[in-house]
C-alpha cells in the first residue's frame, strides 16, 4: 500500500472505523495527560491509561496494585480534574493493568 494510501486510512478527519479509533485513543490520550497533571508528579507515574464509559463513569488504569491504592485517595482529584475540561463524569474507577 502506498504511504499516501495509508496516511489518509489513518487520518481521523476521515469517515470510517480506523479513523474512529484514531480519534478514540486520541481523546484517551489527551484525558490521561489532563489526569497525570492534576495529580502531584510522584502519583501521575502510576497512570497508564484513562478512559469515560458512556455511562459517565471514568476509569482510570494504575501501572500495578501498589498505584492503584495511592490512587484511589485521589479519585476526587481526578474527578475534578476530567469534570474541569467538560468530561460529565460521576464516578471513577481504578483498575489495575493486565500487561
Amino acid at each position: 500500500m502506498a504511504t499516501k494510501q495509508l496516511g489518509n486510512l489513518l487520518n481521523p478527519s476521515n469517515d470510517g472505523d480506523l479513523a474512529d479509533i484514531v480519534r478514540r485513543a486520541r481523546e484517551m490520550g489527551e484525558l490521561t495527560d489532563v489526569l497525570a497533571r492534576a495529580l502531584p508528579p510522584e502519583h501521575a507515574q502510576g497512570i497508564v491509561a484513562a478512559n469515560v464509559r458512556d455511562d459517565g463513569e471514568l476509569v482510570v488504569i494504575a501501572a500495578t496494585s501498589a498505584w492503584a491504592s495511592r490512587l484511589r485517595y485521589e479519585a476526587d482529584t481526578l474527578l475534578k480534574a476530567a469534570q474541569s475540561v467538560g468530561i460529565k463524569t460521576h464516578i471513577c474507577r481504578i483498575r489495575v493493568s493486565q500487561s
